[in-house]
C-alpha cells in the first residue's frame, strides 16, 4: 500500500516518533510506501509532499517538533469542496489511505473527509490532553514535565523576594496541565476552566499561604476566567476554526491580587515552551505505539477510526468518539486537589 502521513495543528513532542513507528512497521511487515504531506492539510490540498523511506526516519523519535511541518489549514475553508480536492491529489499520487496526526480540529476534518468517502485514520495528538476516547495523548507528559520544572524555578525566586507568582500554563478549555504540574510543584491555588473560582477565593488562598510565611504560587490554565469576572474581562481573537486564541489571564490576575492584598505579585506565561524540545521517554513510547497501531488500522480497512490508549493497551475507536466531546477534568480530581490549596 501507499500511505500518506500528515501532522496538523499545534506542534507537539512525539510527532516524529509516530511517523517513525508507522514507517518502520509498514516497511518491515507490509512493504508499504510512505509519503509525508508538508504542513498538515495544506500539503494535501496543494499536492506538496515528500517521500518517507525508512532511512529518512532514522533517529527522529527523540526529536521534538515534526519533520513534516504543520499548519492549521482546513480543506473545507472558504466553501471549498475539501473532499474532492483531497481525493484528486490522492488519485494523482496513488495514495491508498491517509494517517492524520492531530487534535480535535484535525480529527474533525478527518472525520468529515471520511464521511465523504476519503480513506483516513486518526492518531490523537494534543499537549492539553483534552481529546476524549483516549486516556492520555502523547505530548501531555512532556508539557507537564516542562511546566513543573518551570514552576519549581518560580517558587524559588518567589521565596527569595516574598512575592506571589502567577504562572499561566496551556489549557484552552480544560485544565489537565495546570492540574498535574500545579500538584507536582505544590501550588497554593490552581485555576481550572472546568471549576472557575472567584477572584475573592483566589485571593483568600493567596493570603492564607502568605500569612503562613510562604511565597504563594498560583497556577492558572490559559482558558480560565474567574467566576465573578465582569463581561469583557478577557477579549480573545479567533483562529481559523473559530476558537479563541487564549493567553493573558496571568497578567490580568497578578495586578488584581497585588491591589487587593498588598502582596507584590508577578505574572509569567510559559506559552509555547511547554510543547517544544525533546519528548519524554513516556511520550516517545506512547507515540511509537500509536504510530505502529495506525498502520495496522489502515491495513484492516479501519478508516474513520482513531487509535487510542485505554489503560495500558492501544485500541481503536470511531473518530466521532474523539470529537463529540471534550475530556474535562472530573469533579473527583478537582475535590482531591482543592483540599491542598492555601
Amino acid at each position: 500500500m501507499k500511505i500518506g502521513i500528515l501532522t496538523s495543528g499545534g506542534d507537539c513532542p512525539g510527532l516524529n516518533a509516530v511517523i517513525r513507528g508507522a514507517v518502520i512497521k509498514g516497511d518491515k511487515l507490509f512493504e508499504d510506501e510512505f509519503i509525508g504531506y508538508k504542513d498538515g492539510w495544506r500539503g494535501v490540498i496543494d499536492g506538496d509532499w515528500m517521500t518517507l523511506p525508512r532511512r529518512r526516519v532514522r533517529g527522529i523519535g527523540r526529536i521534538g517538533g515534526t519533520i513534516l511541518g504543520t499548519s492549521r489549514s482546513n480543506p473545507f475553508a472558504d466553501g471549498e469542496d475539501g473532499a474532492e480536492i483531497v481525493r484528486r491529489h490522492m488519485d494523482e499520487n496513488d495514495v491508498d489511505g491517509i494517517i492524520a496526526i492531530g487534535g480535535d480540529g484535525t480529527l474533525f476534518t478527518a472525520n468529515r473527509l471520511f464521511e465523504a468517502g476519503i480513506p483516513v485514520v486518526g492518531v490523537p495528538k494534543t499537549v492539553d490532553n483534552d481529546l476524549d476516547a483516549t486516556d492520555y495523548t502523547f505530548g501531555f507528559n512532556t508539557a507537564v514535565e516542562i511546566a513543573t520544572e518551570s514552576l519549581d524555578r518560580l517558587r524559588m525566586t518567589g521565596d527569595s523576594h516574598h512575592r506571589c507568582m502567577v504562572a499561566e500554563v496551556m489549557g484552552r478549555s480544560v485544565g489537565w496541565i495546570a492540574l498535574h504540574s500545579g500538584m507536582a510543584a505544590g501550588a497554593h491555588v490552581i485555576c481550572l476552566p472546568e471549576f472557575p473560582l472567584t477572584i475573592g477565593e483566589i485571593c483568600g488562598y493567596v493570603k492564607s499561604a502568605f500569612d503562613r510565611g510562604r511565597a504563594p504560587l498560583v497556577v492558572v490554565a490559559e482558558g480560565f476566567v474567574p467566576k465573578d469576572a465582569p463581561e469583557g474581562f478577557m477579549d480573545y481573537d479567533l483562529d481559523e476554526f473559530g476558537r479563541p486564541r487564549f493567553g493573558g489571564i496571568a497578567q490580568a490576575l497578578a495586578p488584581i491580587i497585588e491591589e487587593r492584598l498588598g502582596i507584590e505579585s508577578r505574572a509569567t506565561v510559559l506559552g509555547h515552551i511547554q510543547r517544544g524540545g525533546e519528548p519524554t521517554g513516556y511520550d516517545r513510547v506512547l507515540a511509537t505505539r500509536l504510530g505502529t497501531a495506525a498502520v495496522d488500522l489502515v491495513h484492516h480497512n479501519g478508516f474513520g477510526r482513531m487509535v487510542a490508549l485505554r489503560g495500558t493497551e492501544i485500541v481503536d475507536v470511531p473518530l466521532t468518539e474523539a470529537i463529540d466531546s471534550v475530556k474535562a477534568v472530573p469533579r473527583n480530581r478537582w475535590d482531591e486537589m482543592r483540599i491542598l490549596f492555601g
